[in-house]
């Protein structure tokens, strides 16, 4: 279930161009320079999202999205 709702929310950031935030993200590690989203939204276009579902026994899941243009 917790995958479905993952996949709703990467869908929504493509549709709405604003990614959900990392809450309560306060102490980066200086040696990996992400492009974190800590503790609020962020708007930016989104054309591809991946949709990780990690399971015991190594049952994974990989979705990967991509904004359709006409």
């Amino acid at each position: 279930a917790a995958g479905a709702i993952e996949l709703i929310a990467c869908i929504m950031a493509i549709d709405t161009g604003i990614i959900p935030p990392t809450i309560n993200y306060e102490n980066p590690d200086p040696d990996c320079d992400l492009d974190y989203v800590p503790n609020k939204a962020k708007a930016k276009e989104v054309k591809v999202a991946l949709s990780n579902s990690l399971g015991f026994g190594g049952h994974n899941g990989t979705l990967a999205i991509k904004k359709f243009i006409d």
